[in-house]
């Protein structure tokens, strides 16, 4: 693949490896991970005949490693039918939209496979709606406060107001009653 030595010396953790029985590396893959999601790059293989029964290998050895990492998504841009196979599709605009920064750039197309929900996202969603909730709560209770208070102050002006009537009754009838100079 044309790394470096000193390249590899870095990433070397990066890569799931198959030996033969005599100990010489026979495939190996790469998987960068990046955001909590993986980057499957770099298929070698020193003889490509060899390449379909290792690929499967390889790929339950990403799969441990994934899981073990938390990652949310893996993608890739290797080209092998092998990897469409395994569950890895072509990526929409939707997915495209999480792919991290750091391997955005002029491309050929990518492959991803969703693992899992990001699960801090769901439960960042869910505090957020919670305080909405509570939110939109304290403005209902806001709301009945102010239309009792209304309630009463109607209350009060109707039976201000009926007070008012009858005591004005009571008057007229009086002075019905009883006229001036009598």
């Amino acid at each position: 693949m044309n790394f470096s030595v000193s390249e590899l010396a870095r990433r070397v953790t990066e890569f799931q490896v198959v030996e033969a029985d005599h100990g010489v590396v026979v495939g190996a893959l790469g998987l960068h991970v990046a955001e909590r999601q993986g980057l499957l790059h770099s298929e070698a293989f020193t003889d490509f005949a060899l390449a379909d029964p290792l690929r499967p290998m390889l790929w339950e050895r990403i799969q441990a490693v994934a899981t073990n990492q938390g990652l949310l998504r893996l993608w890739t841009q290797e080209t092998a039918p092998f990897w469409s196979r395994s569950g890895l599709a072509r990526a929409n605009e939707e997915s495209l939209a999480s792919l991290p920064a750091t391997w955005r750039g002029p491309s050929g197309p990518w492959l991803t496979l969703k693992l899992r929900d990001d699960l801090e996202a769901i439960i960042k969603a869910d505090r957020e709606f919670s305080v909405f909730m509570e939110l939109e709560r304290q403005k209902t209770a806001r709301t009945l406060h102010r239309g009792k208070i209304l309630r009463g102050v109607a209350l009060f002006l109707a039976f201000s107001l009926s007070v008012f009537a009858i005591g004005a009754a009571v008057y007229l009838f009086w002075k019905h009653q009883h006229p001036p100079g009598e």
